[in-house]
């Protein structure tokens, strides 16, 4: 009997999240949209006029699934689940995303520093038939933050390629007071959620 493969393609270019279904062993493909160029972004992530944060982060997260699925069908490629996640910080209703400039992160920082943020990361899984969507919130405490510290993470390439200007991995661990949620979400990959939809989508995990 032929072995069931266990493999999905993976619609993201974050190396977090890379890592995270490496860690529990899901073996995947890299399906990298289109982030810019001169056509534009494949999926855009600008925030829509009065779009709430979660619904921003679940239409961007179902979108990103959607064309990868698209590209998938057209290019014949072999059907397995395809997922895809998008990642934002979420302060006073606000939504804080990868910044751009030194200015940026400095203000970002200025604004979580000494209070509590949420992380939201929604996944969204496409097999076939199936379509599935899970957006989990976590919140995060930071202690105060004195503008030394601020200006050296910010002298460092850290901030720039995260959303909030931090990632939880990194140096910026040590900013935080407390947590409540999913430590892997607020990486940017739910595990706990990723498994659950992709056993619903018919990948064979333990």
């Amino acid at each position: 009997m032929k072995p069931v493969e266990k493999k999905i393609y993976l619609a993201s270019k974050s190396p977090r999240r890379r890592e995270l279904l490496r860690q529990v062993g899901i073996d995947f493909e890299l399906l990298l949209l289109r982030s810019d160029g001169p056509r534009g972004p494949d999926v855009t992530e600008e925030v829509l006029p009065g779009e709430a944060p979660l619904d921003y982060v679940a239409r961007v997260a179902r979108e990103k699934a959607a064309f990868a699925a698209d590209i998938i069908s057209k290019r014949r490629m072999a059907p397995r689940p395809v997922l895809a996640a998008d990642t934002t910080v979420t302060i006073d209703g606000a939504i804080l995303g990868k910044p751009a400039n030194v200015a940026e992160a400095t203000a970002m920082l200025q604004q979580l520093s000494g209070r509590t943020h949420q992380v939201l990361t929604s996944i969204a899984v496409q097999a076939g038939a199936f379509s599935g969507q899970i957006t989990q919130v976590s919140e995060v405490r930071f202690g105060v933050l004195s503008p030394a510290a601020i200006a050296a993470y910010c002298a460092s390439p850290e901030p720039y390629d995260k959303a909030g200007a931090y990632g939880i991995q990194g140096p910026a661990a040590q900013f935080i007071e407390h947590i409540a949620g999913s430590h892997s979400g607020i990486m940017g990959l739910p595990i706990y959620e990723t498994v659950q939809l992709l056993r619903q989508a018919g990948l064979p995990l333990l």
